[in-house]
Formats: structure tokens, C-alpha cells, sequence
């Protein structure tokens, strides 16, 4: 580091080998910054615990924060004079007393003083160096008369070393202010090697929409030190100045669960966007409604940097603070890992270095003439304008003869080229990429999609035509369907009569599907509407043959006319068809006969650089290649193809596991929420379910088809019900069901559920036709309604990733049973795919 640089954090940013007892810190290769500083004496504590980070084959970077016993735990250091603390670590096996601060037992591998100061928060992070590869350590703070809690590491395989397996968990999105922490138990539980932590680790607002629902009663209301109010002068707030970030910090770091983690293993870190400022780009707020006079997005380089230092400061990882570089920029967090001969880790940063969102909130609607903000921008964004918008600003940049990527990225330019170069360099078995933000593609066909609204709410009012025409031909529901196809179709009564008449006598006669059509044409129907009567009459006839009768048949007549025939006609016709116009909702439903990117935050936003890098990794012939992400609150398994927009969707590359957040409200839970506001087109995201439950009333659900939308497999009744388990359980939770009765009346419920026709005729066909939609089918696993985390287990021949989405609060208090289903991802070294079980 250079000399301004040192003056500044020399005195912070310390390193020691582990050769013994006795050492002192040196800081840079100036000084032995603490050795003059006297040793803390009298009552201490330590808040926040202990910490350890970016673990190497021969090194660590340790954590604490120790402030007067007599101090508030999340106050700012007291000023005044600044003194030194003790770290002690040991190879000792002092397994038995984590959890605890009695004191470690065993020879010392190190004996450290350290400087403590109130300028950096009494914060303390020390690389220690010279440690034994693939070694489990312990470690300790001493404070005055006081002793942190002991803490644990285990330091990476040798480069060279053949490793047989490697087991993390990774997570992602922890808000404390809603839900629960349970998570962070389970993961205390696991037998792991390390954590990696994908971001969102702090949440940088208070009061938001989304952090108003329920929240365990252990974590308490945040108060920002200073925060600036979202919106005029009341409300949510969002975290400014660096005592606002560092509070967050330290109030987050204060659950025991979270330290409990952090005590037993070391954590690989970087963030996302709410360590600043959601959905950020480099120094950029984006917020709805706060833009600048121009309307362009409100850049923020002081809080930037305020939240860039409290990140800095407050987590173990192995990098450093540029304090002579005045920019926002003043950070360097993407690194990479080697665990022996099995894994190389590659952690990028998505946020510091990208550009502007390609259509920029700010654009201005030209319908409103204000700033478009999220919907459009980010997004449910039309695929087509994305594409254009895209081009034009990489054509931009070409011309003034920079990258053309510079003005469509996510990564930067340099960071684009030190990832290629990492992936290209790396000889060992797997690739592990820690990526912020998916990679897959999530797109919607909005023209499918509204064409199978319009059929699925057509349904009951044909049925009923059919019912009625039924009773006016004898109760005969097969000419019955017949004629109402015909006239849906448009020929007018005594057209589709005929029709129906000779159709039926053909068919009477065992004339084949196209004579029977060519009757009715004969009759007058056009060569449309004898299809369809056609396709009714032996849909019809197959059932009554099965056994249906009556209400049944006409149950059968009305899909096949409303999927048979609506369906087609506004997938062909679109805003053009009779049945757009008949649904009253035209000019509702306009905007929406396009293909759209669901969210273009992640990398569907950035679409050639994802391209550029697929086609690096193919044309090197790079394999084994797995991205592991957080973000989106929401499990996904998939592959990541050279070209979505290929025919086919493209050649599968890589493949992206992405985890739902520890305790953020799902992708589902947000979407639900701003497709509310749509009308019909909400149906897309979720069904509302009213249960009748005994000695409870009715408890209401909103079952998720967002899945279904986006791609998952048409279900049963029994997958169905499966899926609705943990919201329903968690819904008699907050009814009151004690825990210990969770499971029983949930299962009884379910199987209620089973024979209620609501659920297993008109929501299963409305998932299953959903699903029909065949939208983003590289997407294998999907689950957008969860909370969880993610173990890893990694082998020389495969990678088997469990998603453990954990229950839901009971009352105020996390579940006694966490962990509610475990899906596993199983990837094949050699083949960029992922099998589901």
C-alpha cells in the first residue's frame, strides 16, 4: 500500500505470521502499528462477537469488535484513548468450548497485539499468514479482564492437493425485519468447510413496504442514527451516513445465530445491492420518484462510500479500502479461491463497476410524461425494446471507440477481462462462480399468456352455454358442445344447428374426423368452426365413455371449445380477436402482446456481456463451470446458454443454482404484490384460496402460479397440495395451531384440499395450462415462494446442491422444525446440465 494509504489504515489493516507466541502486528511494512499502545484493562465486551474470513491455504483475516462493558452494543466507540487488545490462536482441538469464552487450551500458533480505535468503530481485522493448509484453528480475543467467545476456521487445501470432497452452504438476503433468522441454526448444524455469503447481508431501509409483515419477536424495530426519509417526512427510511451503515452492521451482528455462524466457520463475502442502495449501480440511487431535475438517477458518491467503508469494516474478508482514492470507487472486492485440486472460486462484484440499467428508470413514460421507474425499466421490460435500447447504446460506445460492453455491463471492463482470464487459467476439477444476480433467462410470452387467461375465464360461461344448450337437444351434451363450438366459432344458430346435425350423423356413422369435418362444411360451417365442433363431439363422446355425465360433460365441452378455439384465435389474432375486444379489457391488456424479461436487475439486463462470456467458456472448452447465486429470494436451478434468443433457447454452457434468501419475502410474495394492481393479468402470479378450517374459520391463501408461468411442470392434485404445505402451515401457525399440532393439521387440511373442486379442477387446470405456456425451459428447478439456504456438496465426478427451504414463523418465535423440504441439484463433472430429485 502506498504511504497515504498507510497513514490512514496502517494502523487497521494489520498482518502477522503464526511462528509462536510473543508477535506483534505489523501494518503495511512501516511500523508495528498497537505495539505502543497500552493494553485494555478493566470490564470489556465483545457485541458482534468474532469473525473470520477469506480463508486461504496458508492464511485467515480475523474480526472482532471490543467496546467497554458499560457501552451501549450498538452506539458508536467512545472517544478517547485508543489502546490494544490480544488475539490468540491455536491448532488445539477447542471444538467443546465454541459457543462459549472460556479460554483456549493448547500451544499457540500466535499471540497478537492488536490496536483497538474508536476512528474505525473499536473494530479490529487482522490477516494472520504462515498457517498449515487444510488445518482447523481456533482463536480468541482479550479484552482487559474479559475474553471473546472462542472462534473457528479451517484454512483451504494446498493448490496442489487432491481434495475428495468439499462441503458449504451458501446464503444470501437476511433483512432483519421480517420473518426469521431460523435459517442461520440449521446452517450452525451442518459440517461444512466454509460459508459463502452472496450479499444482501444488511438491509440499508427501514419501515419499507416489504419489511412490514410479520417478524420474530427477537429482532426488534431498527433506528437509524441519522437516515433520510424515502419520501417527504414520514415513513421508511434509508441508511446515509457511515454511523447508519455501521449501525446495521453492528445490529444485525448481534443475534446470536448470526455470530454463531461466523464463530464456527470462516465466511467468502461480497455484497449486492442493499449494502448501499437497492437495485444500485455504481454510485447510483434508484428508488422510485428520486431523480434528479433532469431526470436522470440520483448519484450518491459520499453514501456510497459510507457504505462501502462500513463493509469494509465490518466484514472478514482479505481486501482493502483505497483511502487515497477520493472516487466511490475506492474498493476492490471481486477475488478468487483455490481449494486444492477440486475447486477454483471466482467472486465477482455486480454492482460497483456495471452500468446503468439498459432502459434506465428515468426514461420518461411517454403515456405520463414522467420517469418510468421499475416496471418497464427493470422490470417486466418488453423484449424487443430491451434488445433495441441495447444495441443502440454498445453502437454508442463503439463509435467513440470504447468496448462496446462499457454501456451494457455488469461486471466493467476490467473486471470482465480478470474474470475470463481466471476461468480460462484455472486447472482444477470445478469452476465455482460467487455471481450476485442470476444468470438465467426468465422471460414471459405475453401474447401465450393472456390468450390463456382469456380461455381459462371463457371456461365457466361456455359451460354454461353448454349446459343450457343441452337441455333445449335432450340433454344431449355431445351436439350440444358441438353447437356452441360452432357459434363461439362465429356461425351464426342455425348454422352451428346444422352443422351440429350433420357432424353428429357422420360420426354416428363411423365417418373419420375429417369426413365428420367435411360434413359440417357441407352443412355451412367454415372449415374453423367444423375443426373445433369436431374436436368438442370426440372430446365429449371420449368422456361420456370414461363415465361422465351431465355438469361433467359440459365441464369437458367448455375446455376444449375455450383451449380449443379462444386460446388459438387471440395467440393468432392478439389484440385483433373478437374475444380481446368481447372481454371489455382491450385497451387493458394492449401493452401487454409482447415477449417480456421479468428482470432485467440480473443478468437478462445485460444480455451480450452474458453472451460474450458463455462464448469465452465455449470456444476454450471451459467445463465444470457453476454459478452460485443469490439475489432474487427464490430457488432456481438451470442452464446458462450460449444465446437464449437462439432457436431452441441455445446450447446449454454453464449451469447457475441459485438460492432463496435466509429471510427476505420471496420473488413471489413482491410479484403478487405488484401484479394486484393488473387486474386479470395477476392470475399470472397467484390464486387466491379460501380454506374452511374446524375451530378456525377460514384461512386464506394466495397460491402461487408464478412458477407455473415461468416454467415449472404441469402438476397433479398431490404436487399441487404439496406445494401449497408451507404456506398453509405457516397460515394456521398465525391462526394459532400450536407448533406440536403443525404437522397433522396441515396434513388433514391438504387432503381436504385434494377433493375441493375449486383446487383439484379449477386451479389444477389453470396451473397445468399454465405451465403449458412453455415459457424458459432451461429452467429445471423453481421454487419463488421460500426462504432457505443452500449445502454444497463437491466431489471430483459431481456437485450435489441441497436447497433447504426452512418453515415458517410460528407466532412471533422461528419454527422448532426448520427445515421444511430439501430439493437436491445434482451436476455431472462433464456435462453442463442438472438433474432434479
Amino acid at each position: 500500500m502506498d504511504r497515504r494509504q498507510f497513514i490512514k489504515f496502517g494502523s487497521f489493516i494489520t498482518v502477522s505470521v503464526a511462528s509462536g507466541a510473543g508477535l506483534s502486528a505489523c501494518g503495511g511494512s512501516d511500523a508495528a502499528p498497537g505495539s505502543d499502545l497500552a493494553l485494555a484493562s478493566g470490564a470489556w465486551k465483545f457485541p458482534q462477537s468474532v469473525a473470520s474470513g477469506d480463508p486461504r491455504a496458508d492464511s485467515i483475516l480475523l474480526w472482532t469488535r471490543a467496546v467497554p462493558a458499560s457501552a451501549d452494543a450498538v452506539a458508536a466507540a467512545p472517544a478517547g484513548a485508543d489502546s490494544a487488545i490480544r488475539l490468540i490462536v491455536t491448532a488445539a482441538d477447542n471444538s467443546g468450548a465454541l459457543g462459549g469464552s472460556s479460554a483456549l487450551n493448547g500451544a499457540t500458533v500466535a499471540d497478537v497485539r492488536l490496536p483497538l480505535q474508536a476512528q474505525y468503530d473499536n473494530t479490529v481485522r487482522h490477516k494472520l499468514t504462515g498457517l498449515s493448509a487444510g488445518t482447523v484453528y481456533y482463536y480468541q480475543f482479550v479484552a482487559g479482564d474479559n475474553r471473546s467467545n472462542v472462534g473457528r476456521f479451517k484454512t483451504a487445501p494446498a493448490a496442489d492437493a487432491d481434495v475428495a470432497q468439499l462441503q458449504f452452504a451458501y446464503m444470501t438476503c437476511q433483512d432483519w425485519s421480517v420473518n426469521h433468522w431460523g435459517a442461520m441454526t440449521a446452517i450452525a448444524g451442518e459440517s461444512l468447510d466454509f460459508i459463502v455469503h452472496l450479499g444482501d447481508y444488511i438491509y440499508e431501509t427501514v419501515g419499507e413496504d416489504f419489511q412490514l409483515g410479520a417478524v420474530e419477536s427477537r429482532h426488534d424495530a431498527l433506528t437509524l442514527p441519522d437516515g433520510v426519509y424515502k419520501n417527504g417526512s414520514s415513513g421508511a427510511k434509508y441508511a446515509n451516513s457511515l454511523a447508519d451503515y455501521r449501525y446495521l452492521y453492528k445490529k444485525y451482528r448481534t443475534d446470536t445465530r448470526l455470530q454463531a455462524l461466523h464463530e464456527r466457520f470462516a465466511f467468502i463475502a461480497i455484497w449486492d445491492d442493499h449494502e448501499f442502495t437497492d437495485d444500485a449501480w455504481q454510485d447510483a440511487q434508484t428508488y422510485d420518484g428520486s431523480f434528479n431535475a433532469d431526470g436522470s438517477d440520483l448519484h450518491q458518491t459520499s453514501r456510497r462510500r459510507n457504505a462501502n467503508q462500513a463493509w469494509f469494516e465490518y466484514m472478514p474478508a482479505d481486501v482493502t479500502l483505497d483511502a487515497a482514492n477520493t472516487t466511490f470507487q475506492n474498493i476492490k472486492i471481486y477475488r478468487d479461491f483455490q481449494f486444492g485440486k477440486l475447486m477454483q472460486l471466482v467472486m465477482t462484484d455486480e454492482r460497483l463497476y456495471r452500468s446503468d440499467h439498459v432502459i434506465p428508470e428515468s426514461s420518461i413514460n411517454p403515456a405520463t410524461g414522467k420517469p418510468l421507474g421499475r416496471i418497464g425499466s427493470r422490470y417486466l421490460v418488453p423484449q424487443d425494446l430491451f434488445n433495441s435500447v441495447e444495441a443502440q447504446k454498445m453502437a454508442g460506445a463503439a463509435t467513440i471507440g470504447l468496448d462496446p460492453l462499457s454501456t451494457a455491463t455488469i461486471l466493467g471492463n476490467t473486471q470482465r477481462q480478470w474474470w475470463m482470464d481466471k476461468m480460462k487459467a484455472a486447472t482444477s476439477t470445478w469452476k465455482l462462480w460467487g455471481n450476485e444476480v442470476s444468470l438465467l433467462r426468465m422471460g414471459m410470452n405475453g401474447v401465450d399468456a393472456i390468450a390463456t387467461l382469456l380461455a381459462l375465464s371463457a371456461v365457466s360461461t361456455v359451460t354454461t352455454s353448454v349446459g343450457t344448450t343441452a337441455a333445449a337437444v335432450g340433454g344431449n351434451f355431445a351436439v350440444a358442445g358441438v353447437i356452441v363450438a360452432a357459434v363461439t366459432a362465429g356461425a351464426s344458430s342455425a348454422v352451428a344447428q346444422a352443422g351440429a346435425g350433420a357432424i353428429a350423423a357422420s360420426a354416428a356413422g363411423g365417418g373419420s374426423a375429417d369426413a365428420q369435418a367435411a360434413a359440417g362444411v357441407s352443412a355451412g360451417l367454415t372449415a374453423a368452426q367444423a375443426a373445433i365442433a369436431v374436436a368438442t363431439l370426440a372430446k365429449v363422446n371420449a368422456a361420456a365413455s370414461a363415465g361422465a355425465t351431465g355438469a361433467a360433460l359440459a365441464a369437458v365441452a367448455g375446455q376444449t371449445i375455450a383451449f380449443g378455439y379462444i386460446k388459438p384465435d387471440v395467440q393468432a389474432r392478439k389484440a385483433d380477436s373478437v374475444f380481446v375486444t368481447a372481454s371489455g379489457k382491450k385497451d387493458a391488456l394492449a401493452s401487454f402482446f409482447t415477449r417480456f424479461l421479468l428482470n432485467c436487475d440480473q443478468w437478462d439486463g445485460y444480455n451480450s456481456e452474458r453472451k460474450a462470456l458463455m462464448a469465452h467458456l465455449k470456444t476454450n472448452n471451459i467445463g465444470n463451470v457453476v454459478a452460485i447465486t443469490g439475489d432474487i429470494h427464490a430457488f432456481f436451478a438451470g442452464t446458462v446458454n450460449d444465446d437464449f434468443d437462439a432457436t431452441g433457447g441455445g446450447t446449454p454452457v454453464m449451469v447457475d443454482l441459485v438460492s432463496a434468501g435466509v429471510s427476505s419475502d420471496s420473488f413471489f410474495s413482491y410479484l403478487r404484490d405488484a401484479a394486484a394492481t393488473l387486474g386479470d393479468i395477476g392470475t399470472l402470479v397467484s390464486y387466491p384460496l379460501a380454506i374452511p378450517v374446524a375451530g378456525l374459520g377460514t384461512v386464506n391463501l394466495s397460491f402461487n402460479l408464478l412458477d407455473y408461468t415461468m416454467g415449472k411442470a404441469a402438476p397433479t392434485v398431490a404436487s399441487l397440495a404439496e406445494q401449497t404445505r408451507v404456506q398453509l402451515r405457516g397460515a394456521l401457525a398465525a391462526k394459532g395451531v400450536p407448533e406440536a399440532q403443525l404437522e397433522a393439521t396441515t396434513a388433514a387440511v391438504l387432503a381436504g384440499l385434494q377433493a375441493n373442486a375449486d383446487f383439484n379442477t379449477s386451479l389444477l387446470t389453470l396451473a397445468q395450462q399454465l405451465s403449458a405456456l412453455g415459457n424458459n425451459p432451461w429452467l429445471k428447478h423453481l421454487n419463488t415462494d421460500a426462504q432457505g439456504y443452500t449445502l454444497v456438496t463437491l466431489a471430483p465426478g459431481k456437485m450435489t446442491a441441497q436447497f433447504k427451504q426452512v418453515n415458517k414463523l410460528v407466532g412471533v418465535v422461528a419454527p422448532a422444525t426448520l427445515v421444511a423440504r430439501t430439493t437436491t441439484a445434482t451436476v455431472t463433472a462433464g456435462s453442463p446440465s442438472v438433474a432434479i430429485s
